[in-house]
């Protein structure tokens, strides 16, 4: 309604009064403690290399990575508001109530704000760091150009308030690294520093939206923001009000998103990383500013981490591509592939137990300080059966498997509509996967195929998804767990799970599930029941798989069983699709029994 009456374009000015923040003598003079207080406070040993050499190279010429995969040629002189996905040039001038996010013709409006983001400046200032180089004046030109070509509230990278968040806490960390650069001039620095204020007036006046309307990662991205960038910059006015409101906000967002096993209420991995990250800079700007969150961010912060571990891949530090995944790693510090969570989850076990979580030593923890306030003993590996029964995730781990299975209640609103889906891997490698997310704005084919049923390892009634697909990220007649048992016999381990799913079929549609691990040995038989069906609707598993010639799917013939062999689609990363091998065994009955092994 506020849209639409124009009352929020009120709300948000494109021409404001002048306002004084602070003079960069002051500011330095007066500096409130960051994670570190100079280039030269940082105790990271220095390692240049050629990886961080040509990431560097790319970023000057002109060459951008877009989701931590694949690179566009936006030139040395970017406009900001162009696609270069779809090609499309968003209108600056327009109020950003205006400036629409899902249009076909305009494309995923991510592209736009992915360099926008600014998250590109953590390898510049690594390769700075690393190479003993200066390139602050072109840090400082790029963050003045996308102020000069964005005006405020206009055009599309004011369209997301936690995209403005992340853009000022980018910023500000570059403002710290190369404090004391003489490129770093007043005329600069005002510029900088005013334009932070507004945009940080723009995410405190426009709260309500992801506190109340949105509630995922965006809300603890903005609330944080408010309360960091409050905490450094005192001076501004109405500073107090947005840190003490921030606090209070980002308190209660953690303790209403993470749930009390360490889940996340995204059901994602990859967000769940999110928070990590936003966490480790929330504990440590508090901890060095001489404040603390209540206990249960500590806390839950503890368990996220625990969770997110239990789940990942040894041997590279991967986890099971599991539900939205945009490519979001917002405060790169390594070198490591986006897919390894190593580097994140290290940097705040070390703040929360003040040890390493792994033998490798991993570079993020340093730029946060490389110590902690040691408040929980240090997470250890678990093996065997391990359960998440609030979350609704289920593991069975052994020196050379790990199975992930998810048989869950939704009181949040699901991504993907993928209950009892299991995903396994074997020495290593992700044998049976979830197929990703690909893009939040394609085709309509597209979104269907990685949102719904059909790219997981779990069973469909015909072509018909567990739940009832609305528009964009709805979902209708959400699935819900039944009952879980675990069992551990001495030959295998066993969960049983049934979930009330297909309500959009039928209201008395249960999916009973049975996942059979046998002990030490690559094979798993999967018995699938759908109760209540209707005659006329055939049962379909569907098993996603890489390499067809290390596999082995054998299914009963009974009721009239099919077995069909087909490509499908696989997304690692946001934005690329590529395929991959599918298995399909379809019966009119009830029951589908196969078993499952890797050579």
């Amino acid at each position: 309604m506020q849209r639409k009456t124009g009352l929020l374009q009120r709300k948000f000015p494109t021409k404001t009064k002048p306002v004084h923040c602070l003079s960069l003598a002051e500011w330095k003079s007066a500096t409130q403690p960051f994670f570190f207080q100079s280039r030269e406070a940082i105790t990271l040993e220095k390692k240049p290399n050629n990886t961080l050499k040509e990431a560097f190279e790319n970023i000057i010429s002109g060459k951008i990575q877009f989701f931590s995969s694949q690179y566009f040629d936006l030139g040395v002189d970017y406009d900001w508001i162009t696609n270069p996905d779809s090609g499309f040039r968003y209108d600056v001038q327009k109020h950003w109530t205006k400036i629409n996010d899902y249009s076909r013709k305009a494309g995923d409006i991510k592209y736009v704000w992915e360099k926008s983001r600014f998250s590109f400046l953590y390898t510049v200032i690594r390769y700075d760091y690393h190479f003993d180089d200066d390139h602050s004046s072109f840090i400082f030109q790029q963050i003045t150009d996308w102020i000069d070509k964005n005006p405020l509230n206009c055009g599309p990278n004011y369209k997301c308030s936690q995209e403005i968040s992340l853009r000022i806490l980018n910023w500000i960390f570059a403002l710290y690294f190369y404090k004391d650069s003489v490129q770093l001039t007043e005329e600069r620095f005002q510029k900088i520093i005013r334009s932070v204020f507004w945009q940080l007036h723009h995410v405190y006046n426009n709260i309500r939206f992801s506190r109340i309307t949105v509630r995922n990662n965006h809300a603890i991205t903005e609330t944080l923001a408010l309360y960091i960038v409050s905490t450094l910059f005192p001076q501004f006015p109405d500073s107090s009000q947005w840190r003490q409101k921030g606090k209070k906000w980002f308190e209660k967002e953690i303790a209403y998103q993470v749930y009390d096993d360490g889940t996340f209420l995204q059901f994602s991995m990859n967000y769940h990383r999110v928070v990590i990250q936003l966490l480790t800079w929330a504990i440590r700007i508090a901890e060095v500013n001489r404040d603390s969150f209540s206990t249960v961010v500590y806390e839950k912060a503890y368990r996220s981490l625990n969770f997110l571990y239990q789940c990942q891949e040894d041997s590279n530090g991967y986890l099971p591509n599991y539900g939205s995944n945009d490519g979001a790693l917002f405060f790169k510090l390594s070198d490591n592939d986006y897919r390894d969570y190593r580097p994140q989850l290290d940097a705040l076990h070390v703040l929360l137990t003040g040890e390493s979580l792994y033998q490798t030593v991993m570079e993020d923890r340093f730029w946060y300080g490389d110590h902690g306030i040691v408040r929980f003993q240090p997470l250890r590996k678990q093996h065997g059966t391990i359960r998440f029964e609030t979350g609704g995730y289920y593991l069975f781990r052994e020196s050379e498997t790990l199975t992930f299975i998810r048989c869950g209640r939704h009181k949040d609103r699901p991504a993907h509509a993928d209950n009892l889906h299991i995903d396994v891997w074997y020495k290593g490698e992700n044998k049976l996967p979830d197929g990703g997310s690909y893009k939040y704005n394609t085709t309509r084919e597209d979104m269907d195929y990685f949102t719904g049923t059909s790219s997981h390892n779990t069973v469909m009634l015909d072509d018909r998804n567990q739940m009832l697909k609305g528009a964009r990220f709805i979902w209708y007649y959400w699935s819900q767990a039944i009952d879980v048992q675990l069992i551990e016999e001495q030959e295998y381990f066993e969960l049983k799970g049934s979930v009330s799913c297909f309500r959009h079929v039928s209201k008395a549609i249960v999916h009973e599930r049975v996942v059979r691990k046998m002990k030490d040995k690559p094979a798993w038989i999967i018995t699938d029941r759908i109760k209540n069906k209707p005659k006329n609707v055939s049962v379909k598993q569907i098993w996603h798989f890489f390499d067809p010639d290390l596999i082995n799917i054998s299914t009963r013939k009974e009721n009239g069983v099919k077995v069909r062999k087909s490509e499908s689609w696989y997304s690692s990363y946001y934005g690329i699709k590529k395929q991959n091998h599918q298995v399909t065994i379809t019966t009119m009955g009830d029951v589908i029994e196969t078993e499952i092994q890797f050579i």
